[in-house]
């Protein structure tokens, strides 16, 4: 077979492609809420990621360490990068390419690297830590739950339980399926969630309660002293992280918005396709802000009204114990199995959308330095599948050498947020270079937006000096 044969094979693919743009892809956007909650799920991919980790450790850690002084830091985090989000997505609906693509293109470049995904590559370096906590922290869980071996947190357990959860990831993972990722993420985020906020709610009417004047100093805007580093990292990780900016527009490009909008021709039809197309997102992103700023808050109501008086700051192998306190203090000892059920749940949200995001980002990263072409779908495909089985493994591994998930989840979170600096200033670039002014959002909104955009910069420069010791 000729190499234009090979090459025509592989494109042709894939009607079904959804970062092909086609004619034939086209589809009307769907007009008010009703008709567009099916089109609804980025998001809840974007919702299972972040009420994970973030929440159940860095969140509730801050909580249990700073009380309620730190309410307000909480609320800003999940806020303020909103609307970074919905303008990198809108880019990403209007172009039908991935993030990664985008940071690219903005100059300077080293070689074919530009400097923005130089920086990813140092943050995804940082996540094997973080992402090795989450998959230590849900052995760990496993091990509480049902030890193998001896003692829940010997040598043996542990690392039984690590290889079973990577190999499940693996395992669970490896089609790379949307529509599976989507329902397993809704399944996950329902569960805890729920229970988590029906607990925080009912505080108030247990020994550990909280009451308005808890609520209003938490609402001062301070930092107290000794809690810096976690405000920190809890704002790299809570609410929408730079690595969840980034592989929002992976997801949706695999919902099917930018196939739907079609090749961008310039004419009025088209953009009020995108718009519309657009306009879908927009909700999107609104149901997931509402799901993980609810579950956000819950977590760190129950770290400062229950941790936090007692002393109990969660630290090493001892966090889901630490962490379990919360439940079993509230409800009692019984209590302490659903939690651990829980943490699993909560945990696991997040490995479950960490595999298959991270598996994209390192395909298309691979893509943009020219080894693998991107818009080549077995290729592609090949490679994302070859890094949903090397992730876990490398992640698992990190967990059982370093073995201190608090820690590694925290070192995470700081080089999300040195890296939320250059996604801000891709944004800007992408949006005058790339998008159609005829789709930008209205006056509020790019208000928010240079409001979001200057708030970040002046916390990822804070961050970086912190880092390198300007403020010790």
């Amino acid at each position: 077979m000729s190499t234009n044969a090979i090459a025509a094979e592989n494109y042709a693919a894939d009607d079904d492609d959804p970062y092909h743009l086609t004619p034939e892809g086209i589809k009307e956007p769907p007009v008010g809420w009703k008709h567009s909650l099916k089109h609804l799920g980025p998001g809840l991919i974007l919702s299972a990621s972040i009420v994970g980790s973030g929440e159940l450790i860095a969140t509730t850690t801050l909580g249990a360490q700073a009380g309620f002084a730190l309410l307000w830091m909480v609320i800003f985090s999940t806020l303020v990068k909103v609307a970074v989000q919905v303008e990198l997505a809108r880019w990403t609906i209007s172009t039908g390419q991935p993030a990664l693509t985008g940071y690219n293109k903005v100059p300077p470049k080293i070689g074919p690297v530009g400097w923005i995904n130089l920086l990813w590559v140092l943050m995804a370096l940082s996540k094997i830590l973080q992402i090795g906590g989450i998959v230590g922290g849900t052995a760990a869980a496993f091990s509480i739950l049902m030890p193998i071996g001896g003692d829940p947190f010997s040598g043996m357990s542990l690392t039984v339980w690590t290889i079973i959860v990577a190999g499940s990831s693996i395992a669970l993972l490896y089609s790379n399926s949307y529509s599976l990722i989507e329902r397993g993420a809704v399944l996950l985020v329902v569960v805890f969630s729920i229970a988590t906020i029906v607990i925080a709610l009912g505080l108030p009417f247990t020994p550990y309660g909280y009451d308005a004047n808890d609520i209003v100093s938490g609402l001062t805007f301070a930092i107290p002293a000794g809690a810096i580093g976690a405000a920190i990292a809890m704002f790299g990780i809570t609410g929408v992280g730079a690595d969840e900016l980034t592989f929002y527009t992976y997801w949706c490009v695999e919902k099917g918005y930018a196939r739907y909008v079609g090749p961008a021709d310039g004419s009025e039809e088209w953009v009020r396709r995108a718009n519309g197309w657009i306009s879908v997102m927009y909700k999107d992103a609104l149901v997931s802000w509402l799901i993980y700023t609810f579950g956000t808050l819950a977590f760190f109501l129950m770290g400062a009204s229950v941790l936090h008086p007692q002393g109990l700051v969660p630290k090493g192998n001892d966090m889901i114990v630490t962490l379990s306190r919360m439940y079993t203090d509230t409800l009692g000892e019984w209590a302490g199995v659903i939690f651990l059920v829980g943490a699993i749940a909560v945990l696991g949200s997040t490995l479950w959308a960490a595999v298959p995001s991270w598996a994209r980002m390192y395909a298309n990263f691979l893509s943009v330095i020219g080894v693998i072409d991107w818009q080549n779908t077995k290729s592609r495909l090949r490679t994302i599948r070859a890094f949903t089985v090397a992730l876990p493994i490398i992640w698992g591994a990190a967990y059982l050498f370093i073995q201190s998930p608090v820690l590694m989840v925290q070192a995470g979170g700081v080089m999300t947020g040195v890296f939320l600096l250059g996604v801000v200033v891709a944004v800007w670039y992408l949006r005058k270079t790339e998008t159609d002014p005829r789709i930008y959002g209205g006056g509020l909104f790019n208000a928010v937006l240079v409001v979001s955009s200057v708030a970040i910069v002046l916390l990822g420069i804070y961050t970086a000096l912190n880092v390198f010791g300007f403020f010790r």
